[in-house]
Formats: structure tokens, sequence, C-alpha cells
């Protein structure tokens, strides 16, 4: 069989291979210990063959990353869709936290080295997405009134990033048991720091979550996208 095949649906399954194989290798070795060529012999596939889905190194491992945090994002969405009051900022901290933080290698990725996380998210159209997406959430918020009206959108954002990536870099060594509580700390944190004291309608809110989770899925499709990620639910 060739190893360009031509059915679609075969050439997303190989890929998907691929990426849960370098996943687990990383998740094993970490980043810099791992190979083309390990991924290549665990997959049962050509070294070759890698490289007809990602040219380099750094594309493979960069949609491995991209993948989970595809994945993280997906599990806040389906947190959106089950309970409309985690568009809330303390609510969508919680759920986002526990998303990372229950994912070992991204977790890993998220805590190591920027320089190397500059090289395996470095479009800059993937970092423009994420940026916009980041402040249209914050914007849509305070649209409806649930952000303290006494600091910008810019100013609260980074305060809020930083308070996020604060309790995600504690979380590095920390013991699972524990994990929710932390989350619920974070939520806390952030309720008292960043939110007003709005009470919107239900419907609201349910519009709200609805128009958050349109955000992020527009953003993870980009992502797996340019990454060339197979589409999870198997359409292609």
């Amino acid at each position: 069989m060739s190893e360009r095949l031509r059915d679609p649906r075969q050439r997303a399954e190989r890929a998907k291979r691929i990426l849960d194989v370098a996943a687990d290798l990383l998740l094993l070795h970490g980043y810099r210990r791992v190979t083309i060529d390990d991924v290549a012999a665990r997959a049962g596939i050509g070294k070759g063959t890698v490289y007809l889905h990602w040219k380099t190194r750094e594309q493979l491992f960069g949609a491995v990353l991209t993948r989970e945090v595809g994945s993280a994002i997906d599990q806040v969405r389906q947190v959106l869709a089950d309970d409309p009051q985690a568009c809330r900022l303390h609510r969508f901290a919680r759920a986002y936290f526990l998303a990372i933080a229950s994912r070992p290698l991204l977790l890993g990725f998220l805590l190591t080295d920027p320089e190397l996380l500059g090289k395996l998210t470095g479009s800059p159209d993937r970092e423009e997405r994420h940026v916009k997406m980041a402040r249209g959430y914050l914007e849509l918020l305070a649209e409806h009134g649930l952000l303290r009206d006494d600091l910008d959108v810019d100013q609260l954002g980074y305060a809020y990033q930083a308070t996020f990536e604060g309790f995600l870099r504690a979380e590095g060594g920390a013991p699972e048991d524990g994990r929710e509580q932390r989350a619920d700390l974070l939520g806390g944190t952030v309720l008292r720091a960043f939110e007003s004291e709005a009470a919107p309608s239900d419907a609201a809110l349910r519009d709200l979550a609805t128009a958050v989770a349109a955000l992020l899925g527009d953003v993870v499709d980009a992502d797996r996208t340019e990454a060339g990620i197979p589409d999870p639910s198997g359409d292609g």
C-alpha cells in the first residue's frame, strides 16, 4: 500500500495514531528526548510517513500541544452546555483550570520554558486568534455587566491572566488530591477580584453561554485546521 493514502478517512486515522504515539512518548520522556524516529518506530510506520503529515519535529509536537489545548477547551464547552452559569468568569476559570490540570501533558507543556512553548505555538495567526478570543469573551461579560467597571477590558484581562497562570504554575508538582479545592479557591479569588454583583436572567446567561461556546469553537477549529489535526468527531 502506498504511504500516501488516498482515502481522507484513512489518512486522518493515521494522523491520529501518530499524534497518540507522540503524546505518549512526550509524556514518558519529555520533549527534548523524543525524536521523529521514536514516533515512527512506536507507530509502526516509516519516518518519511510522519513527514507526510508534519514537515518538522516542532510542527508535530506543536500539533500534539494544539490537540491537548483543543481537548481542554472542548471540555469547557461541554461544561457551558451543561450549565450556562459557567460562562461567568469565576466559573469559567474554575472549569478551564480543571481541564488543563487534569491533562498532565498539557500542564507540563504550559509549565515548561517559554522559549520552547513559543517554538511549538509560534504561529502569529494562532496567537492573534487566541488574543481576540480572550478579549471577545471579556467584552461579552462586560456588555452584560458581569465585570467590575473601574478597570477597562485590557487591564482586567491582564490581571485575570496573571492570576490564572499563577494558580496553574502553583499546580506543578501538586497532588491530584485537593485539586477541586484549589479550583474553588481560584474561582473565589476571580469572583472577588474581577466580577460585579449583577444577576442576569437565566435566558441572558443561556445566550451568553452559547456565544462564549461559539467563540471557543471557532478558535479550536481554526487551530486544528492549521496544525493538520484530524476532526475529533471522525468526520474528516
